[in-house]
């Protein structure tokens, strides 16, 4: 089935985008979006057989797409995976810097490598690939970075690892919009709440149970899911976006604006966007 995205099917034809965590969850949903509207895209993972299983939905649907093992973590894998990207395809037009990974743990209990670990992994890691990008490619022809975050706004409690990496993040994009705007690169975040994915099944169930009580706590009275957030970051690379720089779009329902002094109304009044056919619910909240 196609993806029925909101935007036309050419507006990125004769493009390549890369997307890390290209092997799951909105990296899987964003990269099947950017395909259906043209791009050649390049999906980035630790792990092949999952890249190998999104490579297989893409081309059945008539896209792009190649494959790279990388773990971002590693300086000099992302140095000759953007390399082996510009060589396969001849140029990087957009970059959708999306790989990470955490777990809960209270600040208390939190280990030094299991902090270090996050950080490496939400920050560092995501450094490291939009500097070579740059480097390698952008500085000279220009481009588009996507830096997915997380709705960090008023801390992250048994999450500081991923919350401060995220917030990291956040400042690194909007230090990039600025130094590297002379070359024409735009450089925006996309900071998604709690979104319906993959993603859920991956914590014990403690963690589970309760992410299947948090819709109770957004406003819009629902969970997000991932084709609402490929949307946000499609748009950021288009070039309707040509002015937005250094700038974070949210995509969590309202959560932010929930303040102690307001008592949620159930509701279910908010239609989600449907947009990627392949999407299933997690198994934690069927």
């Amino acid at each position: 089935m196609k993806y029925r995205s909101i935007y036309r099917s050419d507006l990125f034809a004769d493009q390549t985008v890369i997307v890390t965590g290209g092997g799951s969850g909105i990296g899987r949903c964003t990269a099947h979006e950017l395909a259906s509207l043209g791009a050649s895209v390049a999906i980035v993972g630790r792990k092949p057989e999952k890249l190998e299983t999104v490579r297989g939905e893409i081309e059945a649907a008539g896209g792009r797409v190649s494959c790279h093992a990388c773990d971002i973590r590693e300086e000099s894998m992302v140095r000759q995976m953007i390399a082996e990207v510009i060589e396969r395809h001849g140029g990087i037009h957009g970059l959708v810097n999306n790989a990470g990974g955490q777990y809960p743990s209270a600040v208390r209990d939190l280990s030094t490598k299991g902090w270090e670990a996050v950080i490496r992994n939400n920050l560092t890691g995501g450094f490291i690939v939009a500097r070579e990008a740059y480097t390698q490619w952008m500085e000279a022809h220009g481009g588009s970075i996507v830096n997915i975050i997380a709705d960090i706004w008023g801390g992250m409690p048994t999450m500081a690892h991923t919350g401060a990496a995220r917030a990291g993040m956040l400042n690194f994009t909007e230090t990039t919009a600025c130094e590297w705007a002379q070359s024409g690169v735009r450089v925006n975040a996309v900071a998604p709440g709690w979104i319906a994915s993959s993603g859920f099944d991956t914590y014990d169930e403690a963690m589970q149970a309760e992410l299947r009580q948090l819709k109770n706590k957004v406003p819009l009275g629902r969970y997000g899911n991932e084709a609402e957030v490929s949307a946000a970051i499609v748009f950021l690379l288009s070039p309707g976006a040509a002015f937005i720089n250094g700038s974070s779009i949210r995509v969590d329902g309202g959560v932010p604006n929930a303040r102690h002094t307001w008592k949620p109304v159930p509701t279910n009044r908010s239609t989600p966007f449907d947009g990627f056919p392949l999407a299933t619910v997690p198994r934690c909240l069927q």
